[in-house]
């Protein structure tokens, strides 16, 4: 520990007490590595303060010192970007003791939750309100309202809902000079000039420590229905999903699925199985809903939409979900995606975006220009197609040491991947950010507009560049971690 962090520590644990601090490496190891254990950072402490006059206080005292500090709730980042440097040189402040649900008004259709506020217990907390927040996604039981934020999180609902900078109606963040941003009030007009809200809403932990957000809820889902549906190709599933948009607003979710990804799944996660008896080279998983009243009978839609498309050779096969548990077991399917392609061995992973109508050929025609480049690689593209944000994973070729083909091969293939998604007019980030992971890729690929404002922002907000060092994009002489 460093003397200046050592000053810090010891004013921290002096004026909020024993519980704000913790030095104990053993408490501290597990918050070292990022979830997919990918990078391994040092931090000799971790402050823990419990309210937002505390974090101020604490961000003050760290500018004073010149202490970095690296925000941390849930710690379930897939691209690092809540894990310390590896030099040991930042402190972890942890938002997890932020967790009280300040205020539920389902008239007004907003819950004010506190960073630490796991997603979980805001499904909950609106739940009991006869309400939902509408964002879902595999971590929501350890993923927290400042992560989502903070990094802008998407998941299966987006087609209908958007992002998390969607759901966000305020934010209340402190700043790197200690001061308190307080924007909580949800005007649904204010032109005061630039949105600092949506500013720190995607920035990582870069410019500002979110300490609580005003959240959208909306009425709870009445019924639903859920439809597995096997196509030849993504381009019938882009069709699908066009009249699935001109028929109605009730569809929420729509999810493509490759054959040999359903096929992992089933080889790897117990008592899973296919919906379908024949064999596709592709899947969709589809759910409509109905809320309020007078709304559109979900089942009605889906029956309509599939039996039309049917009849139209747009669809080979479809099944509707008879009741609540086969709905589930659907959607364990493509919950279970992540965890059957890591069962199923080492892969370079990309979270890309293209614009919709791109899609289908990017996950055909990109994805085998990637196969012919890398030879023995399988590409395995799965996720969002309503949205234009697939999950493109590139497989190591059968029988390679993983770790080895991993550090002689990851860096060019994703270099290829993410210059195959520039040249498709998209994003190399579509839902879980920049973090540690993409910050290089970022730098090389631009636009040289975007990252020269990146890097303005940074340095007039945070001009010591303590917040969240080395994420989201580099400074001046600093390079990304391998």
């Amino acid at each position: 520990m460093t003397p200046q962090q050592s000053r810090l520590v010891a004013a921290v644990r002096s004026r909020f007490g024993a519980r704000s601090v913790s030095t104990d490496p053993d408490a501290i190891a597990p918050w070292l590595v990022d979830w997919r254990g990918r990078y391994r950072g040092a931090a000799p402490a971790i402050l823990s303060p419990g309210s937002t006059e505390e974090v101020a206080a604490i961000v003050a005292l760290a500018a004073e010192y010149g202490v970095p500090l690296v925000p941390q709730g849930g710690n379930t980042s897939m691209v690092g970007g809540a894990t310390p440097p590896a030099d040991g040189r930042a402190l972890i402040l942890s938002t997890r003791r932020l967790n009280r649900l300040r205020r539920v008004a389902q008239d007004d259709g907003l819950i004010v939750a506190e960073a630490g506020v796991i997603l979980q217990t805001l499904h909950d907390a609106a739940a009991a309100v006869g309400h939902r927040f509408p964002l879902d996604l595999g971590a929501r039981g350890s993923a927290t309202v400042g992560g989502l934020a903070s990094t802008n999180a998407g998941g299966v609902q987006v087609l209908r809902w958007g992002t998390m900078r969607a759901l966000v109606l305020g934010v209340e963040a402190v700043l790197p000079d200690g001061q308190v941003h307080d924007g909580l009030a949800a005007l649904k007009k204010d032109n005061r000039g630039y949105d600092l809200d949506q500013l720190l809403v995607g920035a990582e932990g870069t410019l500002g420590i979110i300490t609580a957000a005003t959240l959208r809820i909306v009425p709870a889902v009445r019924a639903r229905a859920v439809g597995w549906v096997g196509v030849d190709s993504p381009h019938a599933a882009l069709e699908l999903l066009r009249r699935a948009e001109r028929a109605s607003g009730a569809v929420e979710s729509f999810e493509i699925v490759a054959g040999h990804s359903l096929g992992e799944v089933i080889r790897h996660i117990p008592d899973t199985r296919s919906p379908l008896a024949q064999a596709f080279a592709w899947h969709v998983l589809i759910e409509a809903v109905a809320a309020g009243e007078g709304a559109d009978d979900p089942q009605r839609v889906l029956e309509d939409l599939l039996a039309g498309a049917l009849a139209d050779g747009v669809i080979g096969d479809a099944v509707l979900a008879a009741s609540e548990a086969q709905a589930k077991a659907f959607w364990r399917i493509r919950h279970s995606l992540s965890e059957a392609e890591r069962a199923s061995g080492p892969a370079v992973q990309h979270d890309i975006s293209v614009p919709v109508a791109r899609m289908p050929d990017f996950m055909v025609d990109d994805a085998a220009r990637v196969e012919r480049r890398f030879p023995g690689t399988r590409t395995a593209a799965f996720g969002h197609l309503g949205d234009g944000n697939v999950h493109f994973h590139v497989r190591a070729p059968a029988g390679v040491d993983g770790p080895a083909w991993y550090a002689e091969e990851a860096g060019a293939i994703t270099a290829y991947v993410n210059d195959l998604v520039v040249a498709a007019g998209g994003s190399i980030s579509a839902e879980h950010g920049i973090g540690q992971m993409k910050v290089a890729e970022l730098a090389r690929l631009g636009p040289a507009s975007r990252i020269a404002a990146l890097r303005a922002i940074k340095a007039a907000i945070d001009p010591q560049a303590l917040f969240n060092p080395g994420k989201l994009v580099p400074l001046a002489g600093e390079e990304a971690q391998p």
